[in-house]
């Protein structure tokens, strides 16, 4: 009874493992996706966390609290601080806070922080602060604030404390200040124990929590302890925050809109490679014999192979657009002229991408597993599914040269900075560049097969 099951596994796995494309994309997607997915979450990486959020800086005061604050953020790992830009004949100048809005609709940076002449005032007890944002990425804005706030709550407690003891200098005088520091110092001792000459030495820098000396906790651990903390929760209520957000104010479904686009790139992929792996299954079917024994060249049925998987993919990305404004109310309508050149444009790198597979690929389950792959791999590099900064320097980088990043950028520009035809042509170009490379290379692996043999 088990003589014919034995003999059909042994069949089952000759098959299997003659197969060797897709014996190797078997083992090949898993290992990619893992090794993407140990990329995200910072497996065997020295640094966990984000990398290399831009956020653009402008420190407009001359207060050494204010330099210290910078210097605080500079040591997080998961900013990348900006504080110049090209200023023409290679030379650099320090970014003003009238550059910050340009850069930001721009996509040079998400994210810009304002340290104003006026941070410390003499006419206030606080400080203030600007912050410029595309929170396009809910949970890169979610981290860059956090990261804004653990490195300034940590430095409040001593800037404030800086500015009292260089107010109460300008009331007291230096030697009537030194004087009440002394006796201040002796006072505390007095009372509650301690070195005068440590307690002395805080008063005049203003560390009045000893935050540049964390406390050892029973741990071990430093951390600032309950005087910290409470000192954030105190010093927060001082602290003025103006907020403005660049772009994106206006989308109507904010959440549904910054994942659509994604979405909408990796259903049109799968569709037309589905539709490019037709010309395989053409070929096994002897299409191609009875359409070249009449008026038809290669060039045509090429050519429109090409144009069919273009219409088909407008029609599809309008449709899932559509589908979008239905269901979760992203305004579709209202820039679908927009919408649909750049889906022409996408539609055509992603037809051009579907030739390539089906030039390239010998078997339909070759070309279907190559597919697979390739997909999956732009997907996640290209940011249809986690956020860029998430990934290593080298991987975003790397996402530029896909077209899943450039398709969705031009989505991005259209649904949520809502520009116009003249600021989506760079984009534009690129998809088209993209395009032209990989039709040319699949024509050129189209001449040299037997697919029409």
């Amino acid at each position: 009874m088990t003589a014919p099951i034995l003999t059909l596994l042994r069949k089952d796995l000759t098959l299997f493992v003659k197969n060797k494309a897709g014996l190797t994309l078997t083992f090949l997607v898993p290992f990619v996706m893992i090794w993407v997915f140990g990329q995200v979450f910072g497996l065997n990486r020295k640094d966990e966390g984000p990398s290399g959020i831009g956020i653009g800086v402008v420190n407009a005061s001359a207060h050494p609290a204010a330099a210290a604050w910078v210097d605080a953020l500079k040591q997080e790992k998961g900013l990348r601080l900006i504080t110049s830009m090209d200023a023409g004949e290679n030379q650099t100048r320090p970014l003003r806070e009238e550059d910050l809005r340009s850069k930001i609709e721009n996509s040079e940076f998400n994210f810009a922080l304002v340290i104003p002449e006026d941070f410390v005032s003499e006419d206030r007890l606080g400080l203030r602060i600007k912050i410029y944002s595309n929170p396009r990425n809910e949970i890169e804005a979610q981290m860059v604030n956090g990261i804004l706030q653990k490195a300034l709550f940590s430095n409040i407690p001593k800037m404030l404390g800086s500015v009292l003891t260089e107010k109460s200098r300008t009331f007291l005088g230096t030697e009537r200040q030194a004087a009440f520091n002394t006796q201040m110092a002796e006072l505390i001792t007095r009372n509650y124990g301690g070195d005068p000459a440590e307690i002395k030495r805080r008063l005049e820098s203003g560390d009045f929590l000893g935050q540049s000396e964390p406390k050892s906790t029973s741990d071990g651990n430093k951390d600032g302890g309950t005087e910290g903390a409470e000192g954030e929760n105190i010093f927060s209520r001082i602290l003025k925050i103006d907020t403005e957000q660049v772009v994106g104010k206006d989308v109507v479904a904010p959440a549904a809109t910054r994942i659509v686009g994604g979405f909408a790139m990796q259903f049109l992929l799968f569709a037309l490679s589905a539709g490019a792996t037709a010309l395989l299954q053409e070929r096994d079917q002897g299409l191609y014999h009875r359409l070249l024994a009449g008026p038809v060249s290669r060039y045509h049925i090429l050519v429109s192979r090409f144009l069919h998987g273009i219409i088909v993919g407008v029609v599809q990305l309008v449709v899932l657009f559509l589908s979008a404004q239905l269901l979760f109310g992203v305004n579709v309508t209202g820039h679908l002229p927009l919408l649909i050149v750049v889906s022409l444009f996408a539609a055509a790198a992603c037809a051009a991408f579907g030739m390539l597979i089906a030039s390239v690929a010998r078997t339909i389950e070759a070309a279907n597993g190559m597919a697979t792959l390739l997909i999956l791999t732009m997907s996640a590099i290209g940011g249809a599914w986690f956020p860029l900064y998430l990934m290593p320097e080298f991987i975003q980088k790397a996402a530029r040269f896909t077209l899943v990043f450039w398709s969705m950028q031009g989505f991005d520009y259209v649904l949520w900075n809502q520009v116009g035809l003249v600021k989506l042509v760079p984009t534009l170009l690129v998809l088209a560049a993209i395009t032209a490379v990989v039709m040319s290379v699949a024509l050129w692996q189209f001449s040299r097969n037997r697919l029409f043999d």
